[in-house]
Formats: structure tokens, C-alpha cells, sequence
């Protein structure tokens, strides 16, 4: 598969990776200037040469994994005996610099329900490197959002979902959930969805307090724990933010999941 294919499937199940680029080659070496190689934890695809060149390679490009670096960083090696072979010797008598670019986890966002707030949000998002899944049930929307969203920074998938729940089995772990349908059954039951699968990552409910008294109780019925409840934020969106403009909510909303991705970043770094 095409590296830039890789580097898309990877960013679509958001696994961090390294892509290591041959930048510049000087005598013999045994892969060209702009040979290509993208390292996960468990994987490589591609190749920059093999032997203790690539092995090296990979071995710096893990460990920028596990510091989840994200600067790239340049790598001179030298092609010959008296250099360090801690992978087996390598003496094609040239030298080789190579760039190993990070490509850490992709913030992803699900939304279901396209009506004022949801179409508001869409726009304020699809402006950010995110994967961004949007969801109604009805086809209007659908049709109307995915005509306004053409020129995006964002990865955008704009679905009809008649039974929206299904779009949660498979949106990639580590999702954050917003949930704001026209329909508060519906809502329901993607709250109840939502807490089915444990890693997802933070799951907002637009509505009041009396909308949320009703779902504590279906939800606990349903056989969730309140410990499980608890990971529903009803409303959603950060307190500062007390207009009921739907513009107003939006940035509200998209406010808290930038503040989401940013915890997201700094777990990453603290558990690796």
C-alpha cells in the first residue's frame, strides 16, 4: 500500500505513526532521496534501505512514539564499518539523512443531530484538523450540511442514519460524542449506545436539567451505573456560555472540545 494511503488508515483508526523520509543521499546508498517508511508501535510499512539503516530508524521513530513526540527530527547516518552498527554492518560507503515526522492521534468528533446548533458546530469544526462524523436521521439535513461543508481542514463524513446508534459501533476509540437530535428518544438511546462502548471520549448532551432528570432515570433502568451516568455531560458545553443562540452554543461546545483534545494530548504524553 502507498505510504500516504497508510498514513490516511492510520489517521481514520487514529494510531499515532512516524514517517520517515530519505531526504538527501551522498554516495552509495541503497534507497533513493524520497524513499518512504511509516513506523507504528508494531509495524512498518515501506522501506528506506533495510539493515541497520532502517533498523535504526524504526528504533528512533518508537521511541518518538512512546515520548509521543511531536516535532520532527532529522537522522544523519553514515554508511560504513567504522560507523555505529548496532543492527549488523551496513557498508555501502555513503551517508544518509532521513526525516522522522510524527503523526499522532487525529482528534475525532461524532455529531448526531444537524439541526441550528448541530449545523453551527459542523462549520466551526470542520475548520480544525479533526475527524469529524456528522449524523441525522433526517435527510434534509444531511443533504443541506454536506452541500455547505466543500472546502474543510477537517476529514468530514456527513451520514443519513435512519438508526443512528449504528454510526457509534463504528466510529474509532478515543471519539468524543455530541448528542443534540430532534428527537429526544433518539437522544436516548444514543446516550444509552454511547455508554455500551467504554472507550470513547467525552459524550455532551444538548438539553436541561429537567431533560436530564428523565434520562438519569431511563439510563439507570437501562442498567447503567452511575458511575457509568456520570460520563454524560448534560448540557453540554462550558457554563461561561449562557446565550441560547445557537451560534453562541456552538462555540460553546467546540470551546470544551478543543479543551477535550488539548487532556487528550497531555494523556498521551503521561502515559506513554
Amino acid at each position: 500500500m502507498h505510504w500516504a494511503k497508510v498514513i490516511q488508515c492510520l489517521r481514520h483508526e487514529r494510531v499515532p505513526a512516524v514517517l520517515v523520509t530519505v531526504v538527501a543521499v551522498r554516495g552509495h546508498a541503497p534507497r533513493a532521496a524520497g524513499a518512504k517508511m511509516v513506523v507504528t508501535a508494531v509495524q512498518a510499512y515501506g522501506t528506506v534501505g533495510g539493515g541497520n539503516l532502517e533498523e535504526t530508524a524504526i528504533t528512533r521513530a518508537r521511541e518518538m512514539l512512546v515520548e509521543a513526540s511531536e516535532e520532527p527530527e532529522q537522522m544523519h547516518m553514515s554508511l560504513s564499518t567504522h560507523a555505529d552498527n548496532s543492527f549488523g554492518v551496513q557498508c555501502c560507503g555513503g551517508e544518509v539523512t532521513m526525516m522522522l515526522e510524527p503523526s499522532p492521534p487525529t482528534p475525532a468528533v461524532a455529531v448526531f443531530g444537524l439541526g441550528h446548533v448541530g449545523r453551527e458546530l459542523a462549520h466551526i469544526l470542520a475548520r480544525h484538523d479533526v475527524l469529524l462524523y456528522l449524523a441525522d436521521s433526517r435527510v434534509a439535513q444531511v443533504d443541506s450540511v454536506r452541500s455547505e461543508l466543500v472546502d474543510t481542514v477537517a476529514e468530514v463524513e456527513v451520514r443519513h442514519t435512519p438508526v443512528p446508534e449504528v454510526l457509534l459501533t463504528e466510529v474509532p476509540s478515543g471519539t468524543h460524542v455530541v448528542i443534540m437530535s430532534h428527537d429526544h428518544a433518539e437522544d436516548a438511546a444514543l446516550c444509552d449506545s454511547a455508554l455500551r462502548r467504554d472507550d470513547l471520549g467525552t459524550i455532551g448532551l444538548i438539553g436541561s436539567n429537567a431533560k436530564w432528570r428523565r434520562f438519569e432515570k431511563t439510563l439507570v433502568e437501562e442498567g447503567h451505573t452511575p458511575q457509568a451516568i456520570a460520563r454524560i455531560q448534560c448540557p453540554v458545553g462550558i457554563p461561561q456560555v449562557t446565550s441560547k443562540e445557537p451560534a453562541a452554543i456552538a462555540v460553546g461546545i467546540a470551546a470544551q472540545l478543543l479543551e477535550a483534545f488539548a487532556n487528550d494530548r497531555d494523556s498521551e504524553r503521561a502515559t506513554r
